[in-house]
């Protein structure tokens, strides 16, 4: 029997097979993406990402503050919307994963081919891939999924559920 998608409850990783999210995970839509800074206060950076299939993958180049950050606190949300109207929106939630990466992480430059086209992309790439390069890779393997269309998908208050 198969599992109606929009009846599932906020949280359920089976959200990640909604169409919603899959068309957001393969979206030139960027990822918003929260975190506690290492001063305590509340922080959202927007990222290009690549969805592998089992996490959401970001790089950043070494000496970043976030780096610091993410290996101290490292549960984050993610957001990743269209600007339509109804917004589709993808919400994720888990823990950021770093890995210090010699070079350009491999996700970095496939974030860049399916953002900007691969022309460009491998342009893009080619500027930052200099010697000595150093970045980080930030895995999320999502723990927690929501999906809202404000059509079949509300909000819990709207909706009338928690």
């Amino acid at each position: 029997m198969e599992t109606d998608l929009n009846t599932l409850p906020q949280g359920d990783l089976r959200l990640l097979e909604h169409e919603v999210a899959r068309s957001l995970l393969v979206s030139t839509e960027l990822a918003r993406v929260a975190y506690v800074a290492s001063d305590g206060t509340p922080r959202v950076y927007p990222t290009m990402f690549h969805w592998n299939g089992e996490e959401l993958v970001m790089a950043t180049f070494a000496g970043a503050a976030k780096i610091t950050a993410l290996r101290a606190r490292p549960d984050v949300a993610i957001t990743i919307d269209a600007n339509t109207m109804p917004p589709d929106v993808l919400l994720i939630r888990g823990r950021a994963e770093l890995t210090d990466w010699e070079g350009i992480v491999p996700e970095y430059a496939l974030a860049h081919h399916r953002y900007a086209g691969p022309e460009q992309g491998a342009r893009n790439v080619a500027e930052a891939d200099r010697p000595g390069v150093r970045m980080a890779r930030i895995a999320v393997r999502p723990a927690w999924v929501g999906v809202l269309d404000f059509q079949t998908r509300l909000p819990a208050p709207i909706a009338g559920r928690e």
